[in-house]
């Protein structure tokens, strides 16, 4: 369990400086489908769609998705595994949800978050 945390805390801290920046730049379709709630963070790391999925509201995740892996990809390399990393990430990346955006519980509900702090996976730091 402590080397599990250990590999936790070094992915956070890569997760924390070395992610955050590449989702800077955000698609203004991605904005406007995240501000509307059809889009949300996830525990694994990635976007999901929280209702129906539409040929663009999936070419829009698909995309951000697969920037996100290849993120975790790279990142992981040197000190875990992209599982872990894309984990790490999700509990940052829900975290950081603002008010009125959606995301997902560890038991796979969708909420929306309020002015309290998400409901986050017990192993998120």
């Amino acid at each position: 369990m402590r080397q599990l945390l250990s590999t936790f805390g070094m992915a956070a801290a890569i997760a924390a400086g070395g992610i955050a920046p590449a989702f800077a730049q955000r698609d203004p379709a991605y904005q406007a489908a995240r501000q509307q709630g059809l889009v949300g963070e996830q525990p694994d790391g990635y976007l999901g769609i929280v209702g129906t999925a539409t040929p663009e509201l999936q070419a829009i995740v698909n995309n951000i998705n697969i920037q996100r892996k290849r993120q975790y990809t790279q990142q992981a390399a040197a000190s875990s595994t992209v599982e872990q990393m894309a984990f790490v990430t999700g509990c940052n990346l829900i975290l950081r949800t603002a008010p009125g955006e959606k995301y997902r519980a560890p038991d796979g509900r969708w909420l929306t978050r309020g002015a309290d702090a998400p409901v986050r996976d017990a192993r998120c730091l």
